[in-house]
């Protein structure tokens, strides 16, 4: 892996997969205030290493494992009905786009690079962040928790989001922020680029291959690129 926050050495990709939360869209606030309120609601003491512990998965994972703590009558559904009226709540911290995101995709796009999303989101969360932040005409696909039967850490996501763009694992890269994505990245055999906070965490880079806090610096360029330096060699080379 390259060296801890740095943006490491150019590599070509012919696709680049981007998980949500936490990488192009800054929700982390949001997302751990409507945990807390959801298990405060019940008594429920939630801290930050619990709270940790839910970062990149989907929702109905993390609430069937918690599930007990919420009485015995309580069912998933029931607790997934709740979270969602929680989070129309209109108290909770906004959700912005990460700074530098619209450069790198647009950087990407220009070079030739097919772009999709694999969150552990739903398809009507993914569908509104990604239109509300202007960045949702990028993705050629986007890979949601309805897509899929394995969430994060299962590699499923971002293998099904290779198959719809007709790229192996090995041509493209994975950009994430938790453990469960990083892995999830790395299982499907792609490489792997710890971004945002995961780059200051020691133990999240050692997941990646690379580790770069701004995402406009991250190191990749597209098969546009490549054949226009190739060119521009060329022309150099026969004056």
């Amino acid at each position: 892996m390259s060296a801890h926050g740095d943006a490491g050495t150019p590599g070509t990709a012919r696709a680049a997969l981007f998980d949500l939360d936490g990488t192009l869209i800054d929700s982390e606030p949001r997302s751990r205030a409507l945990w807390r309120r959801l298990f405060a609601g019940h008594g429920i003491d939630c801290g930050e290493d619990m709270l940790d512990g839910f970062s990149g998965r989907r929702s109905r994972e993390v609430i069937e494992e918690h599930l007990v703590r919420f009485g015995r009558h309580a069912t998933a559904d029931q607790v997934r009905e709740e979270l969602t009226a929680l989070n129309g709540e209109p108290d909770l911290p906004p959700v912005r786009l990460v700074p530098g995101a619209d450069r790198l995709l647009e950087r990407l796009r220009r070079g030739g690079v097919a772009l999709a999303v694999v969150t552990s989101g739903g398809r009507s969360y993914a569908d509104d962040h990604l239109t509300r932040c202007g960045i949702g005409g990028h993705f050629t696909t986007v890979v949601t928790a309805e897509d899929v039967t394995h969430g994060k850490p299962h590699p499923e996501g971002y293998l099904l989001a290779c198959r719809r763009l007709g790229v192996a694992p090995g041509e493209a890269v994975v950009f994430e922020d938790s453990a469960a994505g990083l892995q999830a990245g790395r299982r499907a055999g792609a490489r792997c680029f710890a971004v945002g906070r995961a780059a200051r965490k020691p133990a999240l880079c050692r997941l990646a291959d690379h580790a770069v806090e701004d995402l406009a610096r991250a190191p990749v360029i597209g098969p546009a690129d490549t054949d226009a330096s190739r060119r521009r060699a060329g022309t150099g080379g026969a004056g």
